[in-house]
């Protein structure tokens, strides 16, 4: 009896001590959460981004602290928008590692504002609030939201699956956004727009690594407003984003939580999508209630 009640423990359920991880975006916001939550309990963690001096304070601030010594933060820089360079990282990470068990697809982008408000505007005047959206924005936001996340996966394809054994498959989480889900543009269509695509692009993905050659699980995040440096616009010296929360911030923002979203709550979504081998092609939102007042 002692030995099935062990399997319930918390130290069992969401056991990722030894594993590969690796996390796109990851030297800040919900990418650096997500990292130190692998990391924390014991999985070596392969953080990438554009900016290397970003990646190695990560590594530097967070990753001599570990509460398991098994784990590390591993920086190597990398664009993943570009062919070449997602190659470049899957071949550093190969030099050490024989397989991945987790990819955390996670590099985002939202590039400006579009300022429509619901209320009497002509026609004209919202033509014209579209129209002053600029084309490449459009391409950049699509290019690193959704394109970078199908060529990451497909690169990695073959480490996810050789991660496989008995009770065990490789895992690709993919950030998108209660954006996605959202019928409100939030000011920003072009965002709002490639997280739906990446919702969908997740639901394929889902559907065609399940096949028993390569039997790799693919689910989501749809986080809510966390600090970032897409949300707040920078990072402190630890590589930490922060909002300031007055006492109607939950009323303000249709939150019912009253809060945003906190490091230990991406930890716990993250690690339980990896853990849980039954879960396939879900999108989990963990946005604070925020999709009841906005649907």
């Amino acid at each position: 009896m002692s030995s099935a009640n062990a399997k319930l423990g918390t130290s069992r359920l969401y056991d990722v001590e030894g594993w590969v991880s690796v996390v796109t975006g990851g030297g800040t916001g919900i990418g650096l959460m997500i990292a130190q939550a692998f990391a924390n309990n014991g999985a070596r963690v392969y953080i990438t981004g554009r900016r290397p001096e970003v990646l190695e304070q990560a590594a530097k601030t967070w990753g001599k602290s570990l509460l398991n010594p098994r784990g590390q933060i591993i920086p190597v820089p990398a664009d993943v928008t570009d062919k070449k360079s997602i190659e470049h990282l899957v071949n550093e990470v190969s030099k050490n590692e024989k397989h991945v068990d987790v990819l955390v697809n996670n590099a985002g982008v939202s590039l400006g504002t579009s300022t429509v408000e619901k209320g009497d505007e002509s026609a004209q005047a919202l033509k014209e609030q579209l129209w002053n959206e600029e084309l490449s924005d459009w391409e950049t936001v699509y290019r690193t939201n959704v394109i970078s996340y199908f060529f990451t996966t497909a690169a990695f394809l073959p480490l996810l699956s050789a991660a496989a054994r008995e009770g065990h498959t490789g895992s690709v989480i993919n950030v998108s956004s209660m954006s996605g889900i959202t019928r409100t543009s939030q000011h920003h269509f072009k965002y709002n727009v490639s997280k739906a695509a990446t919702i969908h692009l997740n639901t394929l993905l889902a559907q065609e690594l399940r096949r028993p050659g390569v039997k790799v699980r693919v689910n989501s995040i749809a986080p809510g407003i966390f600090p970032s440096e897409m949300t707040v616009g920078e990072s402190d010296d630890k590589n930490k984003s922060h909002m300031e929360v007055p006492p109607d911030y939950g009323e303000k923002k249709g939150i019912p939580a009253g809060r945003p979203g906190r490091d230990e709550d991406m930890a716990q979504t993250a690690l339980y999508i990896a853990s849980n081998e039954y879960l396939y092609g879900q999108t989990i939102t963990i946005d604070g209630g925020y999709l009841l007042e906005h649907p």
